[in-house]
């Protein structure tokens, strides 16, 4: 890369914090969520939400269980203000839920706002005005005192306001770029502010630490937030909030240390939408926590549905391998992923453990809405048998021998390899009866009659082709009587290696599945089985492992 020396670090640490937050290890109780989707998140659109997209959008995040929810900056444009009025006069808030606004500390915006609230029985009016060094010196080109007067003159139009309006309305006030803000003049103008708005248990303030631009690892904001917590004035009643952007990449961390250094409410997207690279995702952050065994309080049992809504509404695709909610995420392709998973589920379903605990997924996809057979074990080439015999068992009720999967997986591998594409469940359940299951070609039993003789007696009825014979075999029960009459027929010589079998408990209860290798000189051949009758099913999958090695042959001696 060229050109380093162009850049320079333009956050602020802390001197010597004492990150008491860092002896923390996770976030231990549920917090406020404010969800910024309709503000934020829509002013990063390309094409903007319409008024009946947003108004959808407003009761999705109702119905996922979001109690704040900042729906826009009404001063801006006549839609969001007619967003607001919506709202309002067509009573669309429900009573615990509240509004949130945006202003800047501008006395016309200021009376704008309020116009745009007028008649809501609960909302937050949020107040900003940048404060870092950058802005300071080649935005405004004013001084830190001239900055503190603009948040001070702000906090006092708010209140003004206030009191001529006849619901609730609790104030909130951003050092907007606290990020690039000197820790004590971002504290200096945050307590100007709350000795204006004077805090109290009836009346709380929010302090809102917004990362506006990342411009540190996330330690250092987690330092930032708890040297504000541990000097903010009204302390016990101010909520401080988060509300982190994307830029390194690091807004989940950035949230999580800064919950653990002391703040209390946090303000971010759905799946993380907003300018440049994104705010927080709200929904990492909750399952973050739900797989930790947090309750978040909010819904998110079907990202499925929610990430199908949100594409329609905003035109935005889930990215996927976004965390939890994208397509790929819970998919394992590699075998020996496929097999630990496969494994764990078996562990887990002999009912060892209370706490979930399967390899390579850290939380269950069930309870968000996915589905283990389409989302979890996907099958290409790099798939193993354990995945492979997983879906088989899991899908469509088959208990594939140990032996048996490496055969089929190597099988279905090959194929997906060939073709070079994901094979469905559908796909490797066609290709598994295609090769191995009731095969009837190049020999079918048409017709079988058994007595006792010296053991079991069998007289066979043989197709090959157009030919139709009868052959004879005894043995020590009907199946090694048949296989006897089989030999005969054939000349093949083979010995029974395996034999297993199953009731198909999926599909038909009264079905029988039975599996059988034989083995000779050409090697060691499957079959698979499936009757009413668990002697009709052996015979089948017999016939259905002569036939592989009949094929085999076949194949061997074609020129």
């Amino acid at each position: 890369m060229k050109h380093p020396e162009k850049y320079t670090r333009q956050f602020f640490a802390v001197p010597d914090p004492p990150m008491k937050w860092a002896q923390k290890t996770y976030v231990d109780k549920a917090l406020v969520w404010c969800s910024v989707d309709l503000r934020d998140g829509n002013q990063a659109l390309t094409i903007p939400m319409s008024l009946s997209e947003k108004l959808a959008f407003f009761k999705e995040l109702v119905r996922i269980g979001f109690k704040e929810i900042e729906i826009g900056f009404p001063a801006a444009s006549e839609t969001e203000y007619e967003f607001c009025r919506t709202l309002i006069e067509q009573d669309l808030i429900p009573a615990d839920v509240t509004i949130q606004v945006l202003t800047q500390a501008r006395e016309h915006i200021i009376a704008r706002t309020f116009e745009a609230i007028r008649g809501c029985r609960k909302a937050i009016v949020h107040l900003y005005n940048s404060t870092s060094l950058a802005q300071r010196e080649q935005v405004f080109r004013r001084s830190r005192a001239e900055i503190r007067e603009i948040a001070v003159i702000g906090a006092r139009l708010c209140k003004e306001y206030r009191a001529k309006h006849e619901g609730s309305i609790i104030f909130e006030y951003s050092p907007e770029s606290f990020t690039g803000t000197e820790p004590d003049f971002a504290l200096e103008v945050c307590n100007a502010v709350l000795d204006v708005w004077r805090p109290s248990k009836k009346n709380p303030v929010i302090i809102n630490l917004p990362v506006t631009v990342q411009l540190s690892m996330p330690h250092v904001y987690a330092n930032q937030v708890e040297y504000m917590c541990d000097h903010l004035k009204y302390r016990e009643n101010v909520t401080v909030s988060l509300h982190p952007h994307n830029d390194r990449g690091c807004a989940v961390a950035d949230t999580e240390m800064g919950l653990l250094a002391g703040a209390q409410r946090v303000e971010g997207t759905l799946f993380g939408n907003g300018e440049r690279t994104g705010n927080v995702d709200i929904v990492t952050l909750a399952l973050n926590m739900y797989s930790q065994g947090i309750d978040p309080g909010l819904d998110l049992s079907d990202i499925p549905r929610l990430n199908a809504f949100y594409t329609e509404v905003t035109r935005m695709p889930v990215y996927e391998r976004q965390p939890y909610s994208g397509k790929l995420v819970f998919a394992a392709f590699s075998g020996s992923h496929q097999d630990a998973i496969a494994k764990g589920m078996k562990y887990r379903a002999e009912g060892h453990g209370t706490h979930w605990s399967v390899p390579y997924l850290p939380l269950d996809p069930t309870d968000i809405g996915r589905v283990y057979e389409s989302d979890v074990i996907r099958i290409n080439s790099q798939s193993g048998k354990g995945g492979i015999g997983y879906i088989l068992e899991t899908r469509f009720g088959y208990d594939l021998p140990k032996a048996m999967r490496e055969r089929v997986g190597y099988l279905v591998k090959g194929i997906s390899d060939r073709s070079h594409k994901e094979l469905l469940p559908d796909e490797v359940y066609a290709i598994f009866r295609e090769h191995f299951v009731d095969l009837t070609a190049p020999l079918e039993i048409t017709e079988m009659h058994f007595r006792q003789q010296q053991g079991i007696a069998a007289e066979v009825t043989l197709r090959r082709g157009t030919e139709t014979v009868k052959a004879d075999g005894t043995g020590n029960g009907r199946l090694d009587a048949v296989s006897n009459a089989l030999r005969t027929f054939t000349g093949l010589h083979y010995d029974i290696n395996t034999y297993t079998e199953h009731a198909l408990t999926i599909g038909s209860n009264s079905q029988a599945v039975s599996y059988i290798e034989i083995a000779g000189e050409q090697g060691s051949f499957w079959g698979v089985g499936i009757d009413n009758d668990i002697i009709t099913s052996s015979i089948k999958a017999l016939v259905s492992a002569v036939n592989n090695l009949l094929t085999a042959g076949q194949a061997e001696d074609a020129p």
